[in-house]
């Protein structure tokens, strides 16, 4: 079997998937990916038994053939190739040869057929949406995802369908976040738990514009298709909690803040903070919020004040400021609001603009105030 290729193609190919490989596997197989040539098109295959990425390139070949190379190797020395033609020649031993304008490279590929089968797509239902949607929802979402392996229903996002519009959940039990969109809709009411890794590989793998990516799903896998690639993954075998208890339906005080000026205010005070629980202490009053932190083992505190638009009581209220400036970041408007009660119930989070079918809601528990 011979292939030629271009070298950066076939870097920039292996890139979006590599991610998915392992260091320290069980079987040695997978620390390879599976080339497999079809009709001068060649298919990369990654894996790490939970999920499957693919990707599709032409190059230039005459017969079809499969060979697995090991995938450290192949990346540390195409990343030191400059951009050339590539010539592959595997023998029936599954040697690889590498042949560039001034070198020959040699490495001991492996027996294709070792390699694990994917799962098949057998009775899914799909819907589509588009790759830049996909993104913000797993943007908005990702870093609330909970890393307890205790509790594996919130170590993935919680895709719920409805023939309205499709909604992404995750909450790490601390905080919570809620984004769904309008302009997705599913052709009829379902859900299921995709784990976080799968999630931020395809972070990596797609593009943030108007593409059609195809989402399908059975009751054990997800499996996207965009373009020339393709992603399989194991979903969450567990019941996600019941999220919509825990938002308030009715919190009367509206706090509206500069979102840049807010969270650059908490990472200055934060730095003071006592480093297990980030708390810092929101004092509310009139048209000034004053934030407060302080770490008594070492004597450290600080405090900033800020200019806010507040509709509501005086209110002091404590929140670990690390969740808050991650969940700031979520949103896209230059101002945030805030929607309060008490100093011990759940504060809401929103953008002060909502996108055109969209709807972005955070919650985040609040943390028992020091006095």
């Amino acid at each position: 079997m011979k292939f030629i290729v271009s070298s950066s193609s076939l870097l920039k190919h292996l890139q979006q998937i590599g991610g998915v490989i392992n260091a320290n596997t069980v079987l040695p197989i997978l620390e390879d990916f599976l080339f497999e040539i079809t009709d001068k098109k060649l298919s990369i295959v990654a894996t790490d038994l939970e999920t499957v990425m693919r990707v599709e390139m032409d190059v230039e070949s005459k017969a079809n053939g499969r060979v697995c190379i090991p995938a450290k190797i192949l990346l540390d020395s195409l990343k030191n190739i400059a951009d050339q033609p590539l010539t592959f020649n595997i023998d029936k031993n599954f040697a690889v040869e590498i042949t560039s304008d001034n070198g020959k490279y040699k490495v001991m590929g492996e027996n294709p057929d070792n390699f694990p089968k994917e799962p098949s797509a057998d009775d899914t239902s799909s819907f589509d949406m588009t790759s830049g949607a996909l993104l913000t929802a797993i943007n908005k979402t990702l870093f609330a995802v909970s890393n307890d392996d205790l509790r594996p229903a919130m170590t993935g996002v919680f895709f719920e369908l409805s023939t309205s519009g499709v909604q992404f959940v995750a909450t790490d039990a601390h905080r919570l976040v809620r984004y769904k969109r309008t302009d997705a809709k599913a052709p009829k009411t379902d859900s299921f738990i995709v784990p976080r890794k799968p999630l931020n590989l395809l972070k990596n793998a797609l593009p943030d514009n108007e593409d059609p990516i195809t989402i399908s799903y059975n009751s054990n896998h997800l499996f996207v298709n965009h373009g020339s690639t393709q992603m399989i993954c194991r979903l969450i075998d567990a019941r996600f909690p019941d999220y919509k208890v825990v938002i308030p339906a009715d919190n009367p005080y509206k706090l509206i803040v500069n979102k840049h000026d807010f969270q650059n205010a908490l990472r200055r005070v934060n730095v003071f903070s006592n480093k297990s629980t980030n708390q810092v202490a929101l004092n509310i009053t009139g048209s000034e919020l004053q934030m407060a932190a302080q770490d008594v083992d070492f004597s450290f505190e600080g405090n900033e004040r800020m200019n806010c638009m507040y509709d509501g009581e005086d209110l002091q209220i404590a929140f670990n400021a690390k969740f808050l400036i991650e969940m700031l970041n979520a949103a896209d408007t230059d101002d945030v609001k805030m929607e309060l009660s008490t100093s011990t119930k759940a504060g809401l989070i929103k953008p002060t603009e909502q996108g055109a079918g969209e709807d972005l809601l955070m919650l985040v528990m609040p943390l028992m105030l020091n006095n």
